[in-house]
């Protein structure tokens, strides 16, 4: 199977899930779409959406929740499929 990297659009702060009291948008061993979120980056209080990009499973997350990330930073990893 091939793998997918997420990357992150713009630099600045990941984010798993979309405020404090919510759960993730997903996690390790989840199924998504290619359209599904799989977190937020904000950068001077405007928040991007980061989509899976291609459908499968999510094999882990390489940063943590409020990790600061570097546009084209790997987020995440998808077993496509």
């Amino acid at each position: 199977m091939a793998r997918h990297e997420v990357v992150s659009p713009i630099p600045g702060v990941f984010y798993r899930r979309p405020d404090p009291d919510s759960p993730l948008f997903t996690d390790a061993g989840q199924t998504v779409a290619a359209d599904d979120t799989v977190g937020l980056v904000e950068v001077m209080k405007s928040f991007h959406e980061v989509p899976a990009g291609e459908a499968g499973t999510v094999v882990e997350f390489l940063v943590e929740n409020e990790d600061e990330v570097d546009a084209g930073q790997v987020l995440a990893v998808i077993e496509a499929g």
